[in-house]
């Protein structure tokens, strides 16, 4: 009898001793402080944001986030605080076992710059996006066209983005007295007439074969416009 007495309260002081050390060992891990932020920007990117905003952001105050507990860190309202950025598309934030706090960033890609009264990007997806302080895009800038607009004229920019030609030469688009839509050249002088957003494949392949005849035949600094709005045509108007 005996026996099971000091053999139940030995179990019982065994569990109890565990007890305390996950109360200890959790208690102490609830006053670690974050020792280390890392922050990733993933894929080839321009800085639109940079890591001294990211670190505001990470934390609801302006202090210094490796002065947090870890506790405190609420993981998914730090990612929707950082996705609510205008200049982030997405983010993931953990922390590891260590203590060290990690932020992977994809930022917003700009594909144009719009010349307005309050001048904005349009991204990749068609939406607009503010300036940034950090970094000036290189992207052409879209003149004549109000924010309202930028649906019409998205799949021209997304075009010109998309097609290393288109995005090597053009660095300017304009709506013309007419209402259609002129590209300007990095290099000529020229201005290129698409018209209206429509049969863009066709009008770029036109235009390509065009330019490259006309690079045999030296003859691109003669043009003042070169329209691609009537069908299967080109059709250019000499200096």
């Amino acid at each position: 009898m005996k026996k099971r007495v000091f053999t139940y309260l030995r179990f019982s002081g065994l569990v109890l001793l565990v007890v305390l050390l996950f109360a200890f060992t959790g208690k102490r891990n609830k006053e670690r402080k974050i020792r280390e932020v890392q922050i990733e920007f993933i894929e080839q990117q321009d800085p639109y944001v940079n890591e001294a905003t990211v670190n505001k952001l990470l934390i609801q105050n302006e202090g210094k986030v490796t002065s947090v507990g870890k506790e405190i860190l609420v993981l998914n309202t730090v990612e929707q605080k950082l996705d609510s950025h205008k200049m982030i598309e997405h983010s993931d934030v953990y922390l590891t076992v260590n203590g060290e706090l990690r932020a992977r960033i994809k930022q917003r890609t700009p594909i144009a710059r719009v010349n307005a009264v309050t001048p904005f990007y349009v991204d990749i997806t068609g939406n607009t996006m503010p300036l940034s302080d950090s970094y000036s895009a290189h992207v052409p800038l879209i003149h004549n066209v109000s924010e309202r607009e930028i649906p019409e004229i998205f799949p021209l920019l997304k075009k010109i983005q998309e097609d290393e030609f288109l995005k090597k030469h053009v660095v300017g688009v304009y709506t013309n007295v007419k209402g259609k839509y002129e590209l300007e050249l990095r290099v000529y002088t020229f201005r290129v007439v698409i018209g209206e957003v429509e049969d863009l494949d066709s009008k770029v392949k036109n235009f390509k074969a065009f330019y490259q005849k006309a690079l045999r035949d030296k003859s691109l600094n003669k043009y003042k416009k070169v329209s691609l709005q009537f069908s299967n045509q080109v059709v250019c108007t000499l200096k």
